[in-house]
């Protein structure tokens, strides 16, 4: 593919809900522009663009895919991004390459979920907005509904573009509004002129929508539409196609991907309406933290974005890059910003779905592949020395879903989390630690799905299998009384003996530790066993007596005790130390501490009655609620760790994907004595059982 200059390329994500046909639409294209030499089906498994096996395998996009096309003299890179919320993260280093959102909705289905966010993303992230309406050839479609519930969703900047005619459940003509001609497609998608169908008043009605969307553009042309005089053409185009640009106007096209109906409107469209790379300056920060305008420029010093990474076993780590200003190239010197150091560039790469292409370099505003950079990950900024800059990096979603992982073998620890590492480098939505208190392996994705993939990747990408559990909580102990203790420790064999004996005071105190002091008065306890002392205490809070978890909130006070002049050696005050702390702490009223995590829950208004609800119903205390944008509220609580496994799953459930959350680690609090009970119970089964 030839090189073009930033004012003939343009980046269309398609973005959607799942299932409304947005890899489908990229395969139509990719077939239409002869990319392609076959139509790839979903169904089939042989699409250019959902070519990992998981996705093959779930029949869905789970990452976000790359391709471009050459339509009219103009280079389109098509973005292809997951409409599974689990798969979020592909939607937003989508939006991050693009300048141009086409969100995509069935023609059956109608806006969903799915569409809101993607129109969320698109304006949160100023993209250009543009529709269409899928699947129109199913016999349950019903454009002109969709059409309107997108305008009563969106508003008025919603226009229409093309229109399908329909008979008998058919539509193989379509309208184009602009040049008022009609096109009817035969089997094998090629399309005809034909005369304008009589449509009635509707048609009338949709060149009313084009021109209300039109006299939003300008008070000039708003004044020409109340005093009701008709707008020329070149007005309209006109109006149109600076209303798209600067985003007062949202096109709708329509058409069916899996037959190509009218996808080469929507191509002929695209080249004209949506806004050039060359449009597309971003504010940077410079070295001293001041905001710097970068505009698309083929001539000026370097700088690019990391947007997706690819580490693959077999080809190696990819990073896709897009390119701002100047070029990247092998002769490129460039530095990551996040790292200081220069990065080597080997070869540049033009990207279609898997298939790598050389290329001499990638210029400003387009979108490559770099191979085998050494350090670089999703959100670096790769400048030239003479300009160092940062460019803002993807806007990831939070992951709320935890899970405990587990080696199918024990003693495989060490090679699933390595193999989580590599996963987490290529998609930053997964998280993974290591929780030392309760000795497990952590990993944290968008949901169940999500992380089912991960346990299907580790094995097929890494040969690892791993299972996933629910996490261990980190439960605590505590006393609440205070009590004196003997320890008493005293062993004789051949040679010398072991003699150690301590009173120790134990009370609670505000600590997240143990706090050690002692009044030792005459010499019962020499000095220098103090510190055997207070290694035995500690070595011993590491388990509590009601249910083994670590003590905290302890002072131990060391007030008297006796030793032998021969016999009495650290090893034997550190033993009666732990004695004394058994003997005593069963007395001090122990108590079991559970942790408490601060919930912070996005949701619509209609759900905040089901929302508090189910935090009552998982022992939490709602603080307070607070309105948000786009009609969803705040809800604040605090809700036991133990009651927030399955939460991820009951938001999205009852909010159909529109609430999201965050929950972080407050504090600890008393667990209740029937919650209690049963904890202490499990743990000793458990125990037993090992």
């Amino acid at each position: 593919m030839k090189q073009y200059d930033a004012k003939k390329i343009l980046n269309i994500a398609l973005a959607g809900h799942s299932g409304c046909g947005k890899t489908s639409v990229a395969e139509s294209i990719l077939y239409l522009s002869k990319v392609s030499d076959r139509l790839g089906k979903i169904a089939d498994g042989n699409t250019m663009l959902d070519f990992d096996s998981e996705e093959i395998k779930r029949q869905a996009s789970i990452m976000t895919a790359v391709a471009p096309i050459e339509w009219k003299n103009t280079k389109i890179n098509l973005i292809d991004t997951p409409g599974l919320f689990d798969f979020a993260g592909g939607v937003a280093e989508g939006i991050r390459a693009a300048d141009t959102a086409l969100i995509v909705v069935s023609g059956k289905d109608g806006v969903n979920v799915g569409t809101e966010k993607a129109v969320e993303a698109a304006t949160k992230a100023g993209l250009t907005k543009m529709f269409f309406v899928n699947g129109l050839c199913d016999e349950d479609a019903r454009f002109y509904r969709v059409f309107e519930t997108l305008k009563a969703t969106f508003g008025p900047s919603v226009c229409p573009v093309v229109v399908p005619y329909i008979v008998d459940g058919q539509a193989n003509t379509y309208i184009n509004l602009f040049d008022y001609k009609a096109y009817q497609y035969d089997s094998k998608g090629n399309p005809t002129p034909t005369s304008l169908p009589d449509m009635g008043n509707r048609l009338e009605g949709l060149r009313e929508a084009i021109k209300e969307a039109v006299a939003e553009t300008s008070e000039e042309l708003l004044d020409k539409f109340i005093m009701g005089e008709e707008f020329t053409p070149e007005e309209i185009i006109l109006g149109v196609s600076q209303g798209v640009k600067d985003g007062s106007i949202c096109p709708v096209f329509c058409g069916d991907a899996h037959n190509t109906f009218a996808i080469d409107q929507l191509l002929n469209s695209l080249t004209w309406l949506a806004p050039p790379a060359s449009q597309a300056s971003e504010i940077a920060v410079d070295l001293d933290g001041e905001p710097v305008e970068i505009n698309v420029n083929k001539d000026a010093a370097a700088a690019a974005v990391v947007f997706k990474t690819v580490a693959d076993p077999f080809i190696g780590r990819l990073s896709y890059i897009k390119v701002i200003s100047g070029k990247i190239s092998p002769d490129t010197p460039v530095i990551n910003m996040r790292t200081g150091a220069q990065e080597r560039i080997s070869k540049v790469l033009t990207m279609t779905g898997k298939k790598q292409s050389d290329t001499d370099y990638i210029g400003a505003g387009d979108i490559g592949a770099i191979p085998k950079l050494v350090s670089a990950k999703t959100g670096d900024t790769l400048c030239s020395p003479l300009r160092k800059v940062v460019l803002d990096g993807v806007d990831y979603p939070v992951s709320s879903y935890t899970m405990a992982i587990y080696p199918a073998k024990k003693g495989d620890e060490d090679k699933v989390a390595q193999a989580v590492a590599k996963l987490a480098d290529e998609d930053p939505t997964i998280r993974f630690e290591t929780n030392h208190e309760t000795h497990e392996m952590l990993v944290s994705g968008l949901g169940e799905q999500h992380l089912d993939v991960v346990i299907s990747r580790l094995k097929s990408k890494y040969n690892v299998e791993a299972k996933l559990q629910n996490p261990k909580i980190a439960y605590r102990e505590t006393i609440r009384k205070k009590v004196s203790a003997q320890g008493r420790y005293k062993k004789q064999s051949g040679g010398h003996g072991q003699f150690g004996d301590v009173w120790i005071e134990f009370e609670p105190c505000d600590s997240d530790d143990l706090e050690f002091a002692e009044r030792v008065v005459g010499g019962a306890v020499p000095k220098n066993f103090f510190p055997a002392v207070e290694k035995g205490l500690r070595d011993a809070i590491k388990k509590g007596v009601l249910a083994g978890y670590p003590t905290v909130g302890i002072k131990a006070t060391l007030y008297d005790g006796s030793y032998h002049p021969v016999d009495s050696s650290e090893m034997s005050f550190k033993t009666a130390a732990s004695l004394a702390y058994k003997n005593g702490i069963p007395n001090a009223s122990p108590t079991l501490l559970e942790p408490i995590g601060s919930l912070k829950a996005h949701v619509p208004d209609n759900n905040m009655g089901d929302v508090m609800g189910e935090v009552n119903k998982r022992r939490g205390r709602v603080l307070g609620m607070s309105p948000a944008e786009n009609g969803t509220q705040i809800v604040e609580a605090e809700v036991p760790m133990s009651e927030m496994s399955d939460f991820s799953t009951f938001i999205r459930q009852i909010t159909q994907g529109r609430g999201s959350f965050e929950f972080t680690f407050e504090r600890y609090e008393d667990c209740p004595a029937n919650v209690a009970q049963k904890v202490i119970e499990k743990t000793k089964a458990e125990a037993a059982e090992d």
